[in-house]
């Protein structure tokens, strides 16, 4: 058996590798080489090979087992990508091209499963409660997200789609989502939906930031009616989730996870939908591992 993990983050931009020691999760090396995703799909196959080629050539190790996080989900069925906002992905059957390009066992989860399983195995609820048996990653950013782990194993589903949050409609008179439906929590409370809400009510264009700026200094309603926007809208969506799953944590990750607010006032909202008297006792937590956790969680697919 292998003493090291080998991991790669897929993103739209570039793509990171790393070898981890499996006994004590020291990194041995890390690497990243542009994604050029404009290229095509075949050359982002080429790139692949040619970091991993890389990550060899500099350590003289040779993986036995590589796990990916990619930006989409690999369809249980028919063994094709789907979801993918690297769109030239979608419908390529990336895992067995992958196998016969690296001459490897291959594992795959999504960004955001892999999020969650490095917070629930290295970062942050190892820290704070290592013995979790339930974690749900949340991902707020441009776009809304999720992961499930159960005992320090990714939940992908009979769809591939486990964890997928932002496509629960939460308004069903909401705004179109690209995904066909309408209202869907991406649509309501990712970064670009709040601040479009903020500009129907005022008429101005501002960023998240100064939105929140404008609430915290209490100088502009409209600033104040958007994040108390954020905080119902989170705090009725999340709580179907632990209506569902009952987690033992969540961790919040994303740009817009850094307001604060979410973690007081967006948690006092789940108190009118959970379905427990009101009380709330799920264990809120910030990430530990930033933009590393891709590629930990990658890594963590084949240990």
């Amino acid at each position: 058996m292998s003493k090291y993990l080998w991991g790669v983050d897929l993103g739209g931009t570039k793509i990171e590798g790393i070898i981890i020691e499996k006994d004590s999760n020291e990194i041995i090396i890390r690497k990243r080489v542009p994604t050029e995703a404009d290229q095509g799909y075949p050359h982002i196959l080429s790139q692949i090979k040619k970091l991993i080629d890389l990550l060899k050539s500099e350590t003289g190790i040779t993986p036995e087992a590589i796990g990916f996080s990619t930006p989409g989900t690999l369809d249980p069925g028919s063994q094709t990508m789907k979801n993918c906002n690297t769109v030239c992905m979608n419908g390529q059957p990336m895992k067995k091209d992958l196998e016969e390009v690296l001459a490897v066992r291959i594992e795959m989860a999504n960004d955001a499963n892999c999020f969650a399983l490095a917070e629930t195995t290295m970062g942050i609820v190892k820290d704070v409660m290592p013995d979790a048996n339930v974690v749900f990653g949340v991902i707020l950013g441009t776009g809304v997200g999720g992961g499930v782990v159960v005992n320090g194993k990714v939940i992908n589903g009979r769809h591939g789609i486990g964890g997928e949050w932002g496509h629960i409609v939460l308004d069903p008179d909401g705004e179109d989502c690209y995904c066909g439906k309408k209202g869907c929590n991406e649509t309501i409370f990712a970064g670009p939906a709040l601040q479009r809400y903020y500009t129907r009510l005022s008429g101005k264009q501002l960023t998240l930031k100064e939105i929140l700026d404008l609430h915290l200094a209490g100088t502009d309603a409209h600033a104040t009616a958007t994040i108390r926007h954020l905080m119902k809208s989170f705090g009725s969506a999340i709580a179907s989730i632990i209506n569902v799953l009952d987690p033992d944590v969540i961790v919040l990750g994303g740009g817009v996870s850094n307001i604060d607010l979410l973690y007081t006032e967006g948690v006092k909202e789940i108190e009118n939908s959970i379905f427990n008297n009101r009380k709330v006792e799920t264990l809120f937590l910030k990430p530990k591992l930033g933009d590393s956790a891709g590629v930990f969680g990658a890594a963590e697919l084949v240990r």
